[in-house]
Parts: structure tokens; C-alpha cells; sequence
């Protein structure tokens, strides 16, 4: 497979439409994030010109493949899952402060704030004015996936109730910020191919459990990767305190009566101040080498089987395969 969709498919027939279709999404994207306006222009096209893994229209893609992947509409859908999630990234790197994004300096870092937070507003409207076209539920689907995006960032935001387990409240809300938006591009795959609504619930529920796999795999990403190469700088979450499983794993298993002086240790050098690049990079090094990592890395490969057995009930064929593969690349990431 080309390239283009990072994901090895065992069909070349398929792999091959799949590479073609995603060119037309790419070419559909820039189109869609042009302005008249300059400013809205360029930074409207920051991050898509940044490039991208385009996972969630590729998924769209490949759930489409299960009817009639050639319609109109499933091309659209895509276009709207990577528009929304691209305004979400404008969002998050201003509330987490990240200075990169796909290797390039963040639209906050290039602009200011406002600017970024405004060009999200912009996609998501670009977003809303396609979704329009695929008709009323496409609509209200999108609101749904929209209003959980939301809640997510914002139990994020203010972290657990007392009381609450955090790790709990963690994967709640990676299922509202990551889960949700890949669960509807798989949903509005199979719906506008023309799939039974039984195959439309089954990618969905599919989609659900991917989406929390595939943050679980970026959480290891986070203190494993080359930053050179994910284009973030590895330890990111860590200096900006947003939530990572590995450091709630660290905390739960410090507090509990098994926690041992390195674990206790360790949390108290992850509270400090991690301002500087070396003061960050041992922070990260530390973290990376605790079990909390393998852990980590061990629950994002059970729910991608997880997702695999909602699947169950498909049809054998290449679609069902890739979607099988999407699974595994997403998890093998980590490995």
C-alpha cells in the first residue's frame, strides 16, 4: 500500500482505491479550508498543509467498503470527520500549550491564541456547512460527536470529582475525545454506503473501542517516540500536568499499600518543576522505563482485540480484514 494511508492492507485491489480516494480527500481538504480572507486562509491551512496520518477518513473509507464505497456522500463524510478533528487540534494545543504539532510550530505559537482558537471555529463551520448536505441524522449525529468532543476536553479540564477513580475518568474521557469522533467516522462510513443499520452499529461500536486503543498507544508515544520524527516534543502532557495513563498508573500504584519509595519517588519528580528541556527529558526517562508503561501499552492492545471481536459478525472479505489491520496498526504504533 502506498504510503499515503500508513496502513498495510493485505489486498492490493483494495489498497490501491483506498491510496486513490484519500488523494481526492487531501485534494477535497484543501479546497474546503480555503478562504478569501488571508489570515483565515493561512491559518486555516497550517495544519493540513502540516500533513497528517488522515486516520479518521481513512476509516471512513474502509467502513464504506462494506457497501458502496463509491457513493458521493461517503466522500463528503470524510471530509467532515478530518475537518473536526482538525479544528479540535487547534483547540487542544492552546489548552495544553503544545509548541508543535505534525512538526511544525503550533497555530498558537505562530499567531497567538485567539487567532487559533478562532481557525478552529472556522473548520468546525466548514465542517457543519458539509455535514448539511448529507441530510438531517448526518446532522444530528455530528452535533452528538461535537457535544462529547466538548465534555471530553472539559472533564479533562477539571480532572475527577472527589471520589471519582481516575483512571475511570480517564478512559471516560478519552472515549468522549478520541472515541467518539473515530466511532462516527466508522458509523458514517458504513451509514452512507448503504450498510444494514446492524453493520453501521457493529463499525460503530468497532470505532468506540479503537479510538480509546489508539489515545492509550499515543500515551506510550508520548515518552517513547523520537519527537524528531512524531514532530511533538516527547513529555509534552507531562510538563503541561494533562493526564497520561502511564503517570495515573504511577500515582494509583504509589498510593496503594504496594507502591515502593522509587514509585513515591518518581510522582514527586513528575510534580516538580519540569520547565527546562533536562529537568523534562528526565522526568521522561524515568517514566519510560517503569511498568506503568508496558502496562499502558498492555490495555491499549486489549481493548484493539476488544474492537476486533465487535467485528464478529461481518461478512468475511478485504473489508473486514482491513478493518482487522486498521486494529492492529493503530496498537502496533506503541510497540
Amino acid at each position: 500500500m502506498t504510503s499515503s494511508t500508513s496502513l498495510p492492507l493485505a489486498d492490493p485491489e483494495l489498497a490501491e482505491l483506498l491510496s486513490g480516494r484519500l488523494a481526492l480527500v487531501e485534494e477535497r481538504l484543501r479546497d474546503a479550508v480555503t478562504h478569501a480572507d488571508a489570515l483565515a486562509d493561512v491559518a486555516s491551512r497550517h495544519l493540513v498543509n502540516a500533513g497528517g496520518k488522515r486516520t479518521r477518513p481513512l476509516l471512513t473509507l474502509l467502513a464504506s467498503e462494506l457497501g458502496d464505497g463509491s457513493r458521493r456522500e461517503v466522500l463528503d463524510a470524510a471530509i467532515v470527520v478530518e475537518l473536526t478533528h482538525l479544528a479540535t487540534l487547534y483547540h487542544d494545543d492552546v489548552m495544553d500549550s503544545a509548541p508543535l504539532r505534525r512538526g511544525a510550530p503550533s497555530a498558537h505559537e505562530v499567531w497567538g491564541n485567539s487567532v487559533a482558537i478562532l481557525t478552529g471555529d472556522l473548520l468546525f463551520a466548514r465542517a457543519s456547512a458539509t455535514v448539511a448536505g448529507l441530510g438531517p441524522e448526518a446532522v444530528r449525529i455530528q452535533a452528538a460527536t461535537f457535544e462529547r468532543l466538548c465534555l471530553g476536553q472539559l472533564h479533562e479540564t477539571v480532572g475527577p470529582a472527589a471520589g471519582e477513580d481516575p483512571v475511570a475518568h480517564y478512559l471516560q474521557v478519552l472515549s468522549d475525545k478520541t472515541g467518539s469522533l473515530i466511532a462516527t467516522s466508522a458509523r458514517f462510513g458504513a451509514m452512507f454506503a448503504g450498510c444494514r443499520p446492524s453493520v453501521v452499529r457493529t463499525v460503530t461500536a468497532y470505532g468506540e473501542k479503537v479510538g480509546v486503543a489508539f489515545q492509550l498507544a499515543d500515551d506510550v508515544l508520548d515518552l517513547t517516540s523520537d519527537g524528531a520524527v512524531t514532530g511533538k516534543t516527547p513529555g509534552t502532557d507531562l510538563r503541561e500536568r494533562v493526564p497520561t495513563m502511564p503517570a495515573l498508573l504511577l500515582r494509583q500504584r504509589a498510593a496503594s499499600p504496594e507502591g515502593t519509595d522509587e514509585d513515591r519517588e518518581l510522582v514527586a519528580l513528575l510534580d516538580g518543576d519540569l520547565t527546562s528541556d533536562s529537568s523534562l527529558a528526565e522526568a521522561v526517562a524515568a517514566l519510560r522505563a517503569h511498568d506503568v508503561v508496558g502496562l499502558t501499552r498492555q490495555r491499549a492492545a486489549d481493548l484493539a482485540r476488544a474492537a476486533v471481536v465487535e467485528l464478529e459478525p461481518l461478512p468475511a472479505g478485504a473489508a473486514k480484514d482491513a478493518l482487522v489491520s486498521f486494529a492492529d496498526a493503530l496498537v502496533d504504533r506503541a510497540s
